[in-house]
């Protein structure tokens, strides 16, 4: 079988992220250029902060894991799209989003030559769900004395 064309997808996630940014008031931008190691930039204007968000997306409902090689960023935001399967079939479900520090995922083991994260070796997988206050966090730290 052929392999599946998703470009489209992978955009549109790029977009949905920034909209779940934006609506939990992170100021963000997409970046027209390819950068790589980011697709999206977070910012916090009055802090003179940002961050590097790149997002992987997953098109089919129950994919074991994602492609990663480039860590040059400060988050990962994974988008289950939750398409069904290749073939037409299986279930569809409403997007599901894991916001990952970087260097959280830097420890996971990846499989050799393809550098594919397994779901199953995310240590508390589900603490990462939509978790976009680490992104807001990281660009406006309390200030702690």
């Amino acid at each position: 079988m052929a392999r599946q064309d998703t470009k489209l997808e992978s955009i549109g996630a790029e977009f949905l992220v920034l909209g779940q940014l934006l609506i939990h008031r992170i100021v963000s931008y997409k970046t027209y250029t390819n950068m790589p190691g980011y697709d999206l930039v977070a910012t916090h204007p009055e802090n003179n902060t940002s961050a590097r968000i790149q997002v992987k997306s997953r098109w089919r409902t129950g994919a074991p894991g994602f492609l990663i090689n480039n860590f040059n960023c400060d988050f990962v935001v994974v988008v289950k799209l939750n398409r069904g399967k290749k073939d037409g079939t299986g279930e569809t479900k409403d997007p599901e989003y894991f916001v990952f520090p970087t260097a959280d995922l830097k420890s996971i083991p990846r499989t050799e030559g393809w550098g594919r994260i397994d779901f199953r070796n995310i240590p508390d997988l589900d603490s990462y769900r939509n978790r976009w206050d680490m992104i807001a966090d990281f660009l406006a730290p309390t200030l702690v004395g």
